[in-house]
């Protein structure tokens, strides 16, 4: 049997821990929590697990560690780095290896103390020849270039990118995990200090703490867990490392596993009731909304400008508030998929829509440089 294993697979609990600010806790116990709460809400022991996959943020052999911590011995490890999209990639391939029969459960797991611990973005980007000359500060000098040339070639505003941070703090107002809540006015976004033109601080995600972990099995075995969510599709691609090196600066490669993961799950744009990707930055939403083909490439800021993306709107993006208001702790591939899976349960309190069947994870690593998106269903779909 080839091709993706649609539906035979199924996440079957999800947890966040300390999402702002955990003080006290390293990385590795952070996930170590979130790991545990998972394996929880899905009514399965920590020694049933037998694929563990994670990219800790201070620990190349993060997967070796996170083994020996939790105190077991899984029979695939996978320490794969893609920068944020890592975790998306986890789940295509712990659903191959459990398709597969390869392993039973699989325990995808992730978390931070960046803020605490040092106050900054922690990245593992550094910058080529051919850019450290030119002084770019990176990893959002890459992206303000993908804006600035999305504003040449379009006719984008930074009015429209302001949009995606209002619509996203209007979804965090709605969370009470989420680390930055309250009012949060245009002008406040446009007057913010700029941090690299044309992207201000509010165009910028958060600097948090936190942490989160998806568990898997196979369809035989989620229904007997508590409430399984299909994995109906799921692609993965890698453009390029450098910015320098993009193809083409207002095209991802969302472009490509966008319809892949999509065609697998049998599904369009148009059957999905939320939409959960990676925000690091404001140009991100817009790039990602024309790529994965919700708007025509171009569009994308008018798109957000005319509150589709808003609570209320036509297709509510980041319920959770996403990474530039609920948390950022580093890589936020992974919220994309907790968030996916409460909406999709009916598990996300005042945020949580009505009666949502597909949902559509996409992450987003190093400078747009790689790109993989999933799509969850409910029974239904099935």
């Amino acid at each position: 049997m080839t091709g993706f294993p649609r539906a035979r697979t199924a996440a079957v609990g999800a947890a966040t821990f300390g999402l702002g600010e955990c003080p006290g806790y390293t990385a590795l116990e952070m996930t170590a929590r979130a790991a545990h709460l998972a394996l929880d809400d899905a009514g399965l022991p920590l020694d049933a697990v037998d694929g563990l996959f994670v990219a800790l943020p201070d620990d190349y052999l993060g997967g070796l560690a996170f083994a020996e911590y939790l105190g077991i011995a899984p029979r695939i490890t996978d320490n794969n780095r893609t920068g944020g999209s890592s975790f998306l990639c986890h789940a295509i391939h712990a659903a191959l290896a459990l398709d597969a029969g390869l392993i039973d459960v699989a325990l995808i797991a992730y978390g931070s103390n960046q803020r605490t611990a040092s106050g900054g973005l922690v990245s593992a980007l550094k910058s080529s020849v051919y850019e450290q000359p030119h002084g770019a500060m990176m990893p959002v000098g890459g992206y303000a270039l993908a804006a600035a040339r999305h504003m040449h070639d379009h006719g984008t505003t930074r009015e429209d990118l302001a949009q995606v941070a209002l619509s996203a703090r209007a979804w965090a107002n709605l969370n009470p995990e989420a680390f930055r809540r309250g009012p949060m006015s245009l002008d406040e976004v446009l007057g913010a200090r700029m941090i690299s033109s044309p992207l201000t601080a509010r165009d910028c995600c958060l600097v948090t703490d936190g942490a989160a972990a998806v568990v898997m099995t196979r369809a035989d075995r989620a229904r007997d867990t508590r409430a399984p969510v299909p994995l109906l599709g799921g692609a993965q691609t890698v453009t390029h490392k450098e910015i320098a090196a993009m193809p083409d600066l207002t095209v991802t490669g969302a472009a490509r596993t966008g319809p892949e993961a999509m065609g697998q799950a049998g599904i369009t744009p148009r059957d999905v009731d939320c939409l959960q990707l990676y925000d690091a930055f404001t140009i991100n939403t817009i790039l990602f909304l024309e790529d994965l083909g919700f708007c025509a490439k171009g569009e994308g800021g008018g798109f957000v400008s005319s509150g589709a993306i808003a609570p209320g709107g036509s297709l509510p993006v980041n319920t959770n508030g996403g990474g530039l208001s609920c948390c950022h702790p580093g890589m936020y591939g992974l919220f994309t998929m907790v968030e996916s899976i409460r909406q999709l349960r009916g598990e996300a309190g005042e945020r949580q829509l009505e009666a949502p069947e597909i949902a559509v994870s996409h992450g987003n690593g190093g400078v747009l440089s790689s790109q993989a998106t999933l799509v969850f269903g409910t029974s239904a779909t099935v």
